[in-house]
This record gives C-alpha cells, structure tokens and sequence, in this order.
C-alpha cells in the first residue's frame, strides 16, 4: 500500500493530472491512500469571513471560530473535489473526514519540531491511526479520500492537523511501502532554503541531525518523514507537485528526496 500526500499548493489543474497519475498507477497494480491538504483553499476562506490567519513553525495558528472553516473547508469542499476529479478519471474514490470516522486520534500539539513551547489553539498531534475504515474502503476497490481532522483523545472536539503529519502517521499504522509527499518544492534541501543544495536521499538518522535546522513548512515535511519512517513507513519520498511528471516519476522510485529508514 502506498501513501500520497496531496499538497493544497500541489492542485494548480483541479487535479486532472494528479488523477491521471492515480489512475495509471491503479491499473498498474498500486493500492494508493491520499491524505490531502488544503493550505491555499483555507487561507481564501479565512480571508473572505475576514478571520486573520498565521502560521508558528509551519503550522497554523487555529482558534475555535477557524478550526470551523478549516474542517468545512477540507471536508466539504478539498476532499469531495479531489474524489470527483478521481471519479472523472474512472478511479472509484470516496471523500473521507478522518476525524467522523475515527481514523485519527489526537491531542493538542504544544511544541513546535524543534521542541519550542508553542500554543497554537486546536491544532493536534496525532496519538493514534483506526485503520478499520482505510482496510475496508481499500477491500472494497474503493480509494480513500482522508481529510486531515482529528478527534481530541479528550473529547473535546476536533483538531487541526498538519497534513505532513497526518500522512506520516497512516503511512506508519499502515505500514505502508512507500509515502509520497507531494509539496510545492522539489524535495528537501540540506541548507535551507538554497535550492541547489537539493538532498537526492538521505537516511533517517541524518536528516533527525538537521531536522533543526528547517524553517516554515519545511520543518513538518521533514518531521513527517522521521515520524513515518519510525512508525513503520519503509520509505518517504519527498517530490515537487506542481510538476505533472513527478508523480509518476515518484511511484517509478524515482526524483525528490528519499528518506530511507
């Protein structure tokens, strides 16, 4: 089973290539899950309910009266597009909230990757996967569609969780041969932000050393890899989303920045 992250900077085609790539790779035989993301279309819904937004570490501050526009957001709008593009491609897709389904478990996420204190409202830290749901979606010839809320271990509502983070935690519980993160750059730089200094692989234990060192949204891709990779990923691969070709490259083993345990 693979994993794909799909990025919300990574959808600039309404997701036509991005289906075209899943379909040719199901009729090769992969059994893909995609965790999607949905950054850009929640930061033009908080602007238009004139509700401020900001980021700490690369994550995003959620108050109470945003966490609702980015549940709505990405469960009613983000993952039933991305499901119907797939549809159109004759992929049988289904959107899922993997907070309604109980696939994701969380509490609040007080620290950022480099273990500053931080208080970002309701974003979570996942503390656990339910992979029932995934399991019988994919046993049923169905592609699960996951929106990256979670239920607070609590049981004081949802949170916000970072959809790196979320894909590495089912990749983990699924134990998944492959996540695919698909992002706006082209893989993970050993000096950040230079892009000339493009990591082509790299080990887990070595990119932990730097993980330090990675600024804004970087920091939670490379936290999302370690964290993949240590609950049971065999590999993260790190590719460039707005280039239609990397995809297909990626579910090939090739382009990007692998992370291998």
């Amino acid at each position: 089973m693979i994993v794909i992250k799909f990025g919300g900077h990574a959808m600039t085609d309404e997701h036509g290539e991005f289906a075209q790539s899943i379909a040719k790779a199901i009729a090769e035989g992969v059994h893909p899950v995609i965790v999607h993301g949905g950054g850009p279309q929640i930061a033009a819904a908080l602007k238009e309910a004139q509700i401020e937004s900001s980021f700490v570490g690369g994550f995003r501050v959620t108050t109470p009266e945003s966490y609702q526009v980015v549940e709505r957001v990405l469960t009613q709008e983000v993952g039933p597009s991305v499901a119907q593009s797939l549809q159109s491609h004759g992929v049988n897709a289904v959107a899922l909230s993997a907070r309604t389904e109980k696939i994701l478990m969380a509490q609040v996420l007080n620290h950022l990757v480099d273990g500053t204190p931080v208080d970002l409202g309701l974003v979570g830290e996942v503390v656990s996967v339910n992979t029932e749901k995934i399991e019988s979606t994919v046993s049923e010839g169905c592609i699960p569609v996951l929106a990256p809320v979670a239920e607070n271990v609590d049981g004081s509502g949802g949170l916000n969780v970072n959809a790196d983070l979320a894909a590495a935690a089912i990749a983990g519980a699924l134990d998944a041969q492959w996540l695919i993160i698909m992002t706006d750059v082209p893989g993970i730089y050993r000096n950040w932000p230079d892009s000339d200094s493009l990591i082509s692989h790299i080990s887990a234990n070595e990119l932990a050393s730097l993980k330090a060192s990675f600024s804004e949204g970087m920091a939670p891709k490379v936290q999302a890899c370690l964290d993949a990779i240590e609950a049971g990923a065999k590999a993260v691969r790190i590719i460039d989303g707005t280039n239609p070709s990397a995809l297909e490259s990626a579910l090939l083993g090739v382009g990007g920045t692998l992370v291998m345990a």
